[in-house]
């Protein structure tokens, strides 16, 4: 269910842009913005990352991916999301969960919205809390959690 993708393969980064689309543009609507840079993405910007994906496959159908970096030690959340066909399915848990499982790190770090009450619950639910609060300049409201011993 869960399997390492290869972002830099085509087909793979126009699926998971699909899936960035679907679920950023619900997220977007969710925290009441207009302009929201996760959107502004492109395949390209997918296929020539140096992150890591995973995704969770639900009847063969691509359903959710995660995308991480690993640095000194910290797994950095960069993205987690679930196709809109597949809310309310406890799929991010299990993609969470099981990506938290494999990477030997000491500490995971994840940055959301302020508003986006779904994604800090979830994080909350692993043991996640909140270190940080502050404003870039695209002016939504950001909070940052980390859990240690991963």
């Amino acid at each position: 269910m869960i399997n390492k993708l290869d972002n830099t393969d085509d087909r793979i980064a126009k699926a998971i842009f699909t899936i960035f689309q679907r679920a950023y543009t619900i997220e977007a609507q969710l925290i009441d913005v207009l302009d929201f840079p996760p959107l502004s993405r492109t395949v390209n910007d997918i296929k020539n990352s140096e992150t890591l994906f995973y995704s969770y496959h639900e009847n063969e159908c691509l359903a959710a991916v995660i995308e991480v970096d690993i640095k000194n030690d910290c797994l950095d959340i960069c993205s987690l999301t679930v196709d809109p066909d597949y809310f309310r399915k406890g799929i991010a848990h299990k993609l969470l969960e099981s990506v938290l499982a494999i990477t030997p790190v000491s500490r995971a770090i994840v940055e959301t919205a302020v508003a986006n009450t779904p994604a800090i619950n979830l994080y909350k639910k692993h043991g996640f809390v909140e270190y940080k609060r502050w404003t870039p300049s695209h002016g939504i409201e950001k909070i940052a959690m980390s859990i240690s011993a991963c």
